[in-house]
């Protein structure tokens, strides 16, 4: 299983009244790692947008273990935990000055068809792409 690893930035307006990173942030970096995992994928949105498919997400959840400050050094982690027909769970981990995780998290999503906004289900060369970032079983 490959995962899809990036770096992140801590700014000082995502530093909430407590001074650690604000959590809306987490939400906005998971979408940066979905667009990467895409693009790794070799679909990026625009590509998915020609085929009239585009994802959705159903569910977000996220675990904070450590606060994020800043300053801190922040990398983000994204792949597969599972892979159904129409929906993947993609999971991800962020870690802050090296290896402290700070933070991990999961978010459900669907491909629907652009014009009938129903479920799309992916095709053998689709499954293909995603099965490189899914989690051995």
């Amino acid at each position: 299983m490959a995962k899809v690893k990036y770096d992140l930035e801590v700014y000082t307006y995502q530093i909430d009244i407590v001074h650690h990173l604000s959590n809306i942030v987490y939400i906005e970096w998971m979408e940066i790692g979905r667009i990467k995992l895409l693009e790794a994928m070799g679909l990026p949105i625009e590509e998915l947008e020609r085929r009239g498919i585009l994802p959705v997400l159903t569910e977000t959840q996220i675990r904070y273990r450590k606060p994020i400050y800043f300053g801190d050094k922040v990398h983000g982690e994204i792949w597969i935990g599972e892979l159904g027909a129409a929906s993947a769970i993609l999971n991800f981990s962020f870690y802050k000055n090296g290896n402290i995780l700070a933070a991990e998290g999961w978010q459900k999503g669907l491909f629907i068809n652009v014009e009938t906004k129903k479920p799309h289900r992916l095709t053998n060369e689709e499954q293909e792409r995603f099965e490189k970032f899914l989690k051995s079983k």
